[in-house]
C-alpha cells in the first residue's frame, strides 16, 4: 500500500505562503524561495523583540536624565539618591512620572537630593 502525500504537502505549502504573503514577487509565491523569506523574516522579529526592549529602556533613561537635570541633578547621582532614599521604583514608572506629571517627580527628585546631601 502507498501513500499519496500530497495534500499533507500543499496544505504545509499553503501555511508558509500565508506567512508570506507581503512579500514581494517570487518571495510569496515559489516555496522555495518563501521558505527562505519567511526564515529571514522571523529571525529578524525574534531580534527586533529584543532590540525594543533595549531602546525602551534608553528612552525610559533620557526622560528620567532630563527630569532629574530640571531639578539640579544628574541621571547617576538621581538614581543614586533613590537608593539611598530606600525608594524603589522602576525606570518605566519613573520615565512616566517625569513625562505626564513633572510635578510629582519634582518631589521624587527633591527627596533623592535630600538623601544625598544627608550621606
Amino acid at each position: 500500500m502507498r501513500v499519496k502525500r500530497g495534500i499533507t504537502s500543499r496544505k504545509r505549502h499553503q501555511k508558509l505562503r500565508k506567512l508570506a504573503e507581503g512579500f514581494i514577487g517570487r518571495k510569496k509565491s515559489c516555496y522555495k524561495i518563501a521558505k527562505r523569506g519567511v526564515e529571514k523574516a522571523m529571525l529578524h522579529a525574534y531580534v527586533g523583540r529584543h532590540q525594543k526592549k533595549r531602546h525602551f529602556r534608553q528612552l525610559w533613561i533620557q526622560r528620567i536624565n532630563a527630569g532629574a537635570r530640571e531639578h539640579g541633578l544628574s541621571y547617576s547621582k538621581f538614581i543614586y539618591g533613590l537608593g539611598l532614599c530606600k525608594i524603589d521604583m522602576d525606570r518605566k514608572m519613573l520615565a512616566d512620572l517625569a513625562y505626564n506629571d513633572p510635578a510629582a517627580f519634582g518631589i521624587i527628585a527633591s527627596k533623592a537630593k535630600q538623601s544625598l546631601t544627608v550621606a
